[in-house]
């Protein structure tokens, strides 16, 4: 698992979707679970996780605002450019939804500007470390 810190998130990347749990020392967090993505055949194709964002797990399973989130992008579903910057476009869109407050009405273009600045600057990541 490759871990990198922003100001809002972690990044991780690995290229088994499993290693998110691992990870964070849970077998199951916000619905899904490490059974689960044990038991699926995790190819470049198909995955239990192509990419999520989410709060980093906690033992009380409340979040806020002042929690910090993760952003996962499984580096087996990043085949070709294209449908690498599809993957992390849409992390980063559902991580800006959580930032603004889902306010579509009132900040759409900063939620949109912040998730392709965020975008560009992981896939630049994804491209270090991928064939």
């Amino acid at each position: 698992m490759l871990v990198y810190n922003f100001a809002m998130y972690t990044l991780l990347l690995s290229y088994n979707p499993c290693d998110v749990f691992t990870h964070f020392g849970v077998t199951e967090m916000h619905g899904l679970n490490l059974a689960d993505c044990t038991a699926h055949n995790n190819t470049k194709d198909s995955a239990y996780i192509a990419g999520w964002c989410n709060y980093i797990p906690k033992e009380s399973g409340e979040y806020g605002k002042e929690d910090k989130m993760f952003i996962y992008i499984n580096l087996s579903r990043c085949t070709d450019d294209i449908h690498t910057m599809g993957l992390v476009m849409h992390e980063c869109m559902h991580m800006a939804g959580i930032i603004y407050d889902g306010c579509w009405d009132s900040h759409e273009e900063e939620m949109i500007t912040w998730a392709e600045s965020e975008a560009y600057s992981i896939v630049n990541k994804i491209k270090l470390v991928t064939p």
